[in-house]
């Protein structure tokens, strides 16, 4: 069964400051251990790049490129999806989830998943669990 990599989980799991990073290691490592296979989107992909290349610089993005995305397996994101996650974004109001989001919320549903390593409260307002 896979799980889901969210930006938030990234962040978390790379910036050591950040408050979720204890808990996202822990799961990273059981995951890892476990074998299970990751997916992400590239939407997930390059806003992870963007945030981590604001806020830590290229040699961070570095790493991201490096030790992290050669274990996922990225889902590129068509019009088909976008135009779903796009509707869903609109439908959602100001203070719903951004594109991003429910462009994951699409490729989870497709993919039958349930479970992301995610830090944001719309995962778990939309029903997703940590992975176990």
């Amino acid at each position: 069964m896979s799980f889901f990599l969210d930006t938030s989980g990234i962040i978390a799991l790379i910036e050591s400051d950040d408050p979720n990073h204890g808990t996202a290691s822990r799961i990273w490592d059981h995951l890892m251990d476990s074998r299970r296979a990751v997916l992400t989107t590239n939407y997930v992909i390059v806003e992870t790049t963007a945030v981590l290349h604001a806020r830590r610089g290229i040699a961070v993005v570095r790493h991201f490129s490096t030790e992290i995305m050669p274990v996922l397996r990225v889902e590129w994101i068509g019009p088909d999806v976008h135009d779903v996650a796009l509707a869903a974004v609109i439908a959602g109001g100001r203070r719903g989830p951004s594109i991003v989001d429910c462009v994951s919320f699409e490729v989870m549903r497709r993919n039958r998943i349930t479970e992301a390593l995610a830090f944001d409260r719309h995962f778990t307002e939309s029903g997703y669990s940590f992975p176990t």
